[in-house]
């Protein structure tokens, strides 16, 4: 078996909401090296497009187009729709990357983190799934399925989520979800797996990747005993969303 041929995305078009930065970058760009055509979209239209351009400088087989798109809400879900519409007839990759965060102590959490959180990390990523399906049943073939990869967090399985209680609870939630969806999507041939990554180097995790001693010291506590890399997300998309990844 060709493993050029297991990892190749040529010809295929993606979406990573949130693919500005973090894992949502590092996934994007694994994407784009492997050939695939990426969208990728969050709230800050200007940080996507320099991104695209970043990105399509590198000269890789696939390209990257970054363009405004809001999960948090119905209406910036069905304008990010109508926008991913205009722009393709075709989806083969959705990645539900968007997340947000919030902590503080037991006894000062306030109720407006949960809704806040909640809607994008979790009503969102289904609503946006929801609204896509379409095109992605469109897409997909019993051979070669379409792909949707939820980002979850290790945060969703294990009691790790002390002063972030909605964002631990918006995860597990995004676990279950994805494995609802697996079930239901599979007889339209659409493939629905999750990531549980640990930490990696991004604007949330700031607070404790932001220099190599706090990397060092919170890779202490991995079993591999460090952080992850940017490798390490592109090389697990190129997986779940090629060849070698159809039957998973």
């Amino acid at each position: 078996m060709d493993p050029n041929t297991l990892f190749s995305l040529e010809g295929k078009v993606a979406l990573v909401t949130g693919g500005a930065s973090g894992i949502g970058r590092m996934a994007a760009t694994g994407l784009m090296m492997a050939g695939a055509r990426v969208m990728i979209a969050s709230r800050k239209w200007d940080a996507c497009v320099a991104v695209a351009e970043e990105l399509n400088a590198m000269d890789a087989p696939g390209s990257v187009e970054g363009f405004a798109g809001d999960v948090g809400t119905e209406e910036g879900i069905a304008a990010l729709v109508k926008e991913v519409e205009a722009r393709t007839d075709t989806l083969n990759i959705l990645m539900n990357n968007s997340g947000v965060t919030w902590g503080a102590p037991m006894g000062q959490f306030p109720h407006a983190a949960w809704e806040k959180v909640m809607n994008v990390n979790v009503a969102g990523l289904f609503h946006l799934t929801q609204s896509l399906l379409p095109i992605l049943i469109k897409s997909a073939t019993a051979e070669d399925p379409a792909r949707v990869v939820n980002v979850g967090s290790v945060m969703g399985e294990a009691a790790l989520g002390d002063g972030a209680y909605s964002y631990a609870a918006s995860k597990a939630a995004v676990l279950h979800m994805t494995k609802i969806m697996a079930k239901e999507l599979a007889p339209h041939h659409i493939t629905v797996n999750a990531l549980a990554p640990g930490p990696f180097v991004s604007k949330m995790t700031a607070f404790a990747t932001a220099d190599e001693g706090t990397r060092a010291k919170v890779g202490d506590d991995v079993p591999l005993g460090r952080v992850g890399r940017d490798e390490d997300i592109a090389g697990c998309v190129q997986f779940l969303c090629g060849m070698g990844g159809a039957y998973l």
